[in-house]
């Protein structure tokens, strides 16, 4: 919480992507009116200047749902998770009202606003914090590799620049799933399953694609159901605590399910989201290794927390950590299945490209296997050549100077936000931004509304 006070003045505090405008409306619509009827919520935000130029109204406004309703490409996850920060909102307008104010009592108001995104960068930071916790048991250390991760990859725009997209509560989700995951998978008790299931909802309800996640603990459920277990040591998870993993997640999705049957008459979502599917997955390799969209550019830090997970999985025998050699290896191969599941679906998706986005924005769900990844090649790395762990940090620095150089043009609108071109990104990010970094913070601090302003012709 001290690290969220400290870190407030760094949140953009508004509502300005398409996508932002759909997550809020699940949140403003379910606590003001009770429902998920998103005309008034759409009306007032494009009103105030959201989604300007994006197509917003043709495609949310211009019909309706067969049961009468506006669609809505996002889910209620993220509604749920911002809603303790967002009755705070609510305390705090009502005050300010009470004192004199004229702030609006309408949902909209920068209390509210506010509230989401400090939200976001809350569950940004419990994320990393989680991702900590799981990457110390497993290898005996995680701060380092948490503090990497932050800024060497999308997360932090998505915690600070844009918190009102739903990836850093995605983040959260998935973190505290693979969190709850290694904590259950000691013993698969039923109450532990029970938990991990429950942790499972929350991650597809925030997130759709991202209850392929599930694949990791299945396949290590699967191992320990095909392991011989010794007497006494209950590694075996048994039929009655699967069953009770996956009624809790039946019921601790439901309010994703009764949201799907208000807005379109069924269990699912939008048409447009299923039709743009081709499950054989066409995009896996151009998602990570195109030069203009993939993750590999976009997060080189990406590749070594990668690698870092096939060490976890084959070379992790003498890591210290609360864990054991067979432990760290099967979460490794798991983990590995894990990314993969992300590459498959995403690369499923005829909007793979993302253009328009910052970075390959579907990957920040990833944020605990990358640092389970990093601290994994960290630990490893003490065993090797001065020259070699030289160039491991030397790595390190320019991924996360990649990261923000990448942030910054973003913000300023000096690069293509349509791709990467890496020539012209490299060389702004390396060579122009280290010149302006000091006056770019300060205007960042002080004059944040600059950073959205069209270039000058």
């Amino acid at each position: 919480m001290l690290a969220l006070v400290v870190t407030a003045p760094l949140v953009t505090k508004r509502i300005y992507a398409s996508d932002e405008i759909q997550y809020f409306a699940y949140l403003r619509s379910l606590w003001f009116d009770r429902d998920v009827s998103f005309d008034d919520e759409y009306r007032a935000l494009v009103a105030q200047g959201a989604a300007a130029g994006s197509g917003f109204v043709e495609t949310n406004l211009s019909d309706t749902t067969p049961t009468g309703l506006r669609k809505n490409f996002g889910t209620i996850g993220s509604a749920i998770l911002w809603a303790p920060f967002y009755g705070l909102g609510d305390v705090t307008a009502r005050a300010m009202r009470a004192a004199g104010s004229d702030v609006p009592l309408d949902g909209y108001s920068r209390p509210y606003v506010a509230a989401a995104c400090l939200g976001s960068a809350f569950y940004g930071l419990a994320a990393l914090l989680l991702s900590t916790s799981v990457a110390r048991h497993l290898v005996g250390s995680g701060r380092r590799a948490a503090m990497i991760a932050a800024l060497g990859t999308p997360l932090l725009f998505y915690m600070y620049v844009a918190p009102i997209f739903a990836h850093a509560c995605s983040a959260f989700a998935v973190s505290l799933f693979v969190f709850t995951w290694l904590r259950v998978r000691a013993r698969w008790s039923s109450r532990g399953v029970v938990a991990l299931g429950a942790a499972a909802a929350l991650m597809a309800m925030v997130r759709e694609q991202d209850a392929f996640l599930v694949v990791g603990p299945a396949i290590d459920a699967l191992w320990s159901l095909a392991s011989p277990s010794p007497p006494g040591a209950g590694r075996r998870p048994s039929l009655l605590a699967i069953v009770a993993g996956l009624a809790a997640g039946v019921v601790a999705y439901l309010p994703q399910a009764f949201a799907y049957f208000a807005i379109y008459g069924r269990l699912g979502p939008a048409g447009e989201v299923t039709r743009k599917m081709s499950w054989h997955a066409p995009h896996a390799l151009e998602v990570l290794a195109s030069p203009s969209h993939g993750f590999f550019f976009w997060t080189p830090l990406a590749v070594l927390a990668i690698a870092g997970l096939g060490w976890l999985a084959l070379k992790s025998r003498d890591m210290e950590g609360a864990s054991t050699w067979e432990e760290r290896r099967r979460i490794g191969i798991c983990g590995l299945a894990m990314v993969a599941s992300q590459v498959y679906v995403a690369g499923s998706v005829e909007s793979w490209t993302v253009a328009g986005a910052f970075g390959q924005r579907r990957f920040v769900a990833l944020t605990p296997l990358l640092v389970i990844g990093l601290a994994a090649l960290f630990a490893g790395a003490r065993s090797w050549r001065p020259r070699a762990r030289a160039a491991l940090a030397a790595a390190i620095v320019l991924g996360i100077w990649w990261n923000l150089g990448l942030m910054a043009q973003y913000g300023l609108n000096r690069m293509d936000r349509q791709r990467l071109t890496l020539a012209e990104n490299a060389w702004t990010t390396f060579v122009e931004l280290p010149l302006e970094a000091p006056g770019l913070a300060w205007r960042y601090l002080t004059d944040r509304s600059s950073f959205y302003r069209q270039p000058r012709q």
